[in-house]
């Protein structure tokens, strides 16, 4: 990303792991296994990443751990020159191959898979040397890619409702692969398939978007285990020539309208219309989507929450983890007031909370979340309330319940869920509370506060 512009024109899906082996040519769609949620730790150095399997993200539940791009790219502080790279050995700022094959054993010891952003839908914008010393040129990669391995058309995407235009020009001037060549598609799968050597377990691919599915899906099939789980960023567009619907065969894509409409929703709407969130507004089927409250572009360009929104942001997150749609991403990077810059200190978090580094996923109304959202796997949704507006109740079966009060004051209530009677720990505040042989619970929310509660959590 040579420019400011590829920080609101690539965004970002979260990427997953598996665990199961399928039969070659089966895609792996929505993560298996009874931990679903993704920690993407944005621009963290891979050591860093390890420490956090053990101290945080194992402990908490997270099934899986993103981290970004692990190959050479060009120079520069910025995060977007990550999503540029110019060799796929692991040279970058996050860390060498060591680092990066220290970080897949230790997470895996934590009990949490790795899935990789994977960057291989095109190269550079520019010339240089890259963070590895490699040298390079817009279209020549020595000892990788010549011009003859880039697409014809070198001018700048500008039309989204011309497919040619979308999968084979420029994304904001970055040097496009020709993923139809066979060198191109032998290449980019021994990069991948070099990762799995190191131990990942998924892929997330970015820019899917400007890459052929049939193009993808002859990628995946090389690979060493060709039904390992990824996601695919392809953002959907109204009235586009390219729609998300056509790399579900490939596994599972990003569902953006479901972070758009929460925006919206919990900034100016009432969270009484999020009952039917999922396929019925109009989404992709559950099993096959991915979702999220933000991400690193998304939270940059405005189009959806942030954690500059405060409650809003953190309920958002609350409700996501809560809800039974998609396959969950928890974005967690730092602050920033120049929507360009880079990770602090070169992607080396000492600590969350101090140096500018958010640490979203380690929040404890989202943290206590995730264990909430695998005590409750596949549960539907039960004993839905709301008040017409800001306040909503829902229940998941036998095993969980939550309650959002969104409204500017507190709110009061006797809740009729299906939980069995006894005392629970609701994990948002680390109080008890208590449902009775009717299967109701009371309890007073303050404004901008929920509750939590799931079988087998009965103390704080």
């Amino acid at each position: 990303m040579a420019k400011r512009t590829l920080a609101t024109a690539l965004a970002l899906a979260a990427g997953m792991a598996a665990s199961v082996t399928l039969p070659a040519g089966v895609a792996e769609a929505s993560p298996p296994g009874t931990k679903d949620v993704t920690a993407v730790l944005f621009e963290w150095k891979f050591d860093s990443v390890a420490k956090e399997c053990t101290n945080t993200l194992g402990p908490a539940g997270y099934g899986y751990v993103q981290v970004s791009p692990p190959a050479e790219h060009i120079q520069g502080s910025q995060w977007w020159t990550s999503y540029q790279p110019v060799s796929y050995r692991i040279a970058g700022r996050l860390g060498d191959a060591t680092a990066f094959r220290n970080m897949v054993s230790t997470c895996h010891a934590a009990g949490v898979k790795v899935v990789a952003d994977s960057v291989i839908n095109h190269m550079s914008a520019g010339s240089g040397t890259g963070t590895g010393g490699s040298s390079y040129t817009k279209y020549n990669y020595p000892g990788l890619y010549s011009s003859y391995d880039m697409d014809d058309c070198t001018a700048t995407i500008s039309d989204y409702t011309n497919r040619g235009n979308v999968q084979n020009c420029e994304l904001v001037g970055l040097a496009d692969l020709d993923t139809g060549e066979e060198y191109v598609r032998a290449t980019i799968a021994g990069y991948l398939n070099t990762l799995l050597g190191y131990g990942v377990d998924g892929f997330r691919i970015d820019a899917a978007k400007h890459i052929p599915a049939g193009d993808l899906a002859n990628i995946k099939s090389r690979l060493s285990n060709p039904s390992v789980y990824w996601k695919q960023e392809v953002i959907y567009g109204s009235g586009e020539a390219v729609q998300p619907t056509e790399y579900t065969g490939n596994g599972d894509v990003q569902e953006f309208r479901y972070a758009y409409d929460l925006k919206r929703v919990f900034n100016n709407e009432n969270l009484a219309y999020l009952k039917n969130y999922g396929e019925g507004w109009g989404y992709m089927s559950s099993s096959v989507a991915g979702v999220f409250v933000d991400n690193h572009d998304t939270e940059r360009n405005g189009s959806t929450l942030n954690y500059k929104d405060g409650a809003n942001y953190t309920l958002a997150n609350v409700f996501m983890l809560a809800y039974p749609y998609g396959a969950p991403d928890i974005n967690s990077a730092y602050e920033w007031s120049d929507a360009d810059a880079g990770p602090p200190n070169g992607g080396t978090v000492n600590a969350c909370w101090q140096d500018g580094w958010k640490c979203q996923h380690a929040w404890p109304e989202i943290k206590s979340m995730v264990a909430f959202r695998n005590a409750t796997r596949g549960q539907s949704v039960t004993n839905w309330w709301d008040n017409g507006n800001d306040a909503i109740a829902f229940g998941r079966g036998s095993k969980g319940f939550v309650a959002i009060n969104h409204e500017s004051s507190a709110l009061t209530r006797t809740y009729s869920t299906s939980l069995a009677a006894g005392t629970y720990c609701n994990v948002q505040n680390n109080t008890t509370v208590t449902v009775n042989a009717s299967g109701q619970l009371t309890a007073t929310l303050g404004a901008n506060t929920a509750l939590a509660v799931y079988a087998g959590k009965s103390s704080c």
